[in-house]
């Protein structure tokens, strides 16, 4: 495994379910380039994704709380999860642990640790790059821009119509 690629913050946006397809897909976002990282995942993954960003408790662990349990009653943490690289479909990850110790992970996997644990997940500028989808946010940004000068520059008297209150205009 590429031990340093070279390696962006992303974001977990969420877990989103394509309905035509039935596919589930996390969605990581790298909000320096605006690309959104869509990962093909299972349900169990999801679910357990889902879980960890809405912070559910569950009675009893599931497999990835049992990981952060285990972990943490050895005395070791996970600092950071790395999403490394992209072969034939596949997303590969590890969980870097504060040991310096590195563990090969599936991405979804590493994903639901990070969340656990509250570490950051870093992503392969490379991998961002080839599976990056450009978000648009820009023109969003640039309506919400010129409507706050509009409020900045309104005064009531540019909505008075010379009308009487009640009278109808013409």
């Amino acid at each position: 495994m590429d031990e340093d690629p070279e390696l962006v913050p992303v974001e977990v946006v969420g877990v989103r379910q394509h309905l035509a397809d039935d596919e589930i897909v996390v969605l990581l976002l790298d909000t320096e380039s605006e690309l959104l990282v869509p990962i093909l995942i299972g349900p169990a993954e999801a679910s357990a994704i889902a879980a960890a960003q809405a912070g559910v408790v569950p009675p009893r662990p599931m497999t990835h709380d049992l990981l952060r349990d285990a972990l943490i009653a050895a005395g070791v943490l996970v600092g950071h999860v790395e999403i490394t690289r992209l072969e034939e479909g596949v997303f590969h990850a590890a969980l870097v642990l504060d040991t310096g110790a590195r563990v090969d992970s599936r991405a979804s996997d590493a994903i639901a640790v990070a969340l656990r644990f509250g570490c950051q997940v870093l992503c392969s500028a490379e991998v961002v790059a080839v599976a990056g989808i450009e978000v648009r946010t820009a023109p969003a940004e640039e309506d919400l821009e010129r409507f706050r000068k509009f409020l900045d520059e309104v005064t009531p008297e540019d909505f008075e119509t010379g009308a009487e209150p009640g009278e109808d205009e013409a």
